[in-house]
């Protein structure tokens, strides 16, 4: 379909030049209207002895003064960036198999690993903690990595983008006396990098914020991640300053935001690469 068609279908032909500035202002205002709201509690914390808003950047500094900051994020940056890496390895090895090679049972084995997308993480937890404390990584941040590395929504991604790439690029490869690895990694995976770049990004932005495995898998406070070690600002019963709590949000959202600003140019060329085929 081309971009004058989907122009002539969008639900949005039909309303003027004021209506659609009025959605996209709702939508975003509705977007950033809590980031907003977190950043100005953040920043006007109440003084406990006289009730008073003070407003700078105190809770800031209180967080720092009160959770190791730096030791939880470096353990989540060491996590991230390594499932990262291991996903974006995992997933392109595993899509070129499934696009370029055929062996028996193929179809069978794909739709089993797009059927384990449907499985909440919430049922595995429990054998795949059995399984790392029989390997012996207990409360060790290998814990959290080991089970990440495979991804069934990246494996199909880049399945589909090696799909969309001609075979005779590996013909012409193989008479120049090039192997299958040197076919993959000098022909193919460069041509992969948009796909790479969504998996790569979904994945930090997905494991930087991730908060449920965490909890599972690590005990020690030298173990946790920013994410985990951030709830113990909230104090007991909750009782802690709100402040606080929330300038500890902000700090862990500056990693994801760079990310997102230095990687938007590439995530946007990768979902787009196919859409003028």
């Amino acid at each position: 379909m081309t971009i004058e068609a989907v122009q002539k279908t969008s639900p949005l032909r039909g309303l003027g030049s004021f209506g659609k500035y009025a959605l996209l202002f709702v939508a975003a205002f509705l977007t950033l209207a809590p980031v907003v709201w977190t950043l100005i509690t953040a920043m006007s914390p109440q003084n406990v002895d006289t009730g008073a808003v003070e407003f700078g950047l105190g809770a800031f500094a209180d967080v720092f003064a009160r959770i190791p900051v730096w030791l939880y994020t470096w353990n989540s940056a060491l996590v991230t960036l390594l499932i990262v890496v291991g996903q974006m390895l995992s997933a392109a090895m595993a899509g070129y198999v499934f696009a370029r090679f055929e062996f028996r049972s193929k179809k069978i084995l794909f739709m089993l690993i797009l059927a384990t997308m449907m499985v909440p993480m919430q049922v595995t937890i429990v054998p795949v903690f059995m399984l790392v404390r029989g390997m012996g990584l207990a409360d060790t941040l290998l814990a959290l990595i080991v089970p990440a590395l495979p991804t069934a929504f990246g494996t199909f991604l880049m399945r589909q983008y090696f799909l969309s790439l001609p075979p005779e690029l590996a013909e012409a490869a193989e008479i120049d006396g090039a192997g299958p690895w040197r076919v993959f990694f000098g022909v193919y995976l460069p041509l992969a990098t948009p796909g790479l770049a969504i998996v790569g990004i979904l994945a930090f932005n997905y494991h930087w914020n991730e908060f449920f495995r965490p909890l599972i898998m690590t005990i020690s406070d030298q173990n946790f991640t920013l994410p985990l070690g951030l709830v113990t600002l909230q104090g007991n019963l909750g009782t802690g300053s709100v402040a606080t709590v929330l300038a500890g949000v902000i700090i862990s959202m500056i990693p994801a935001l760079l990310v997102f600003i230095f990687g938007q140019k590439p995530l946007r060329e990768g979902l787009t690469a196919g859409a003028g085929k």
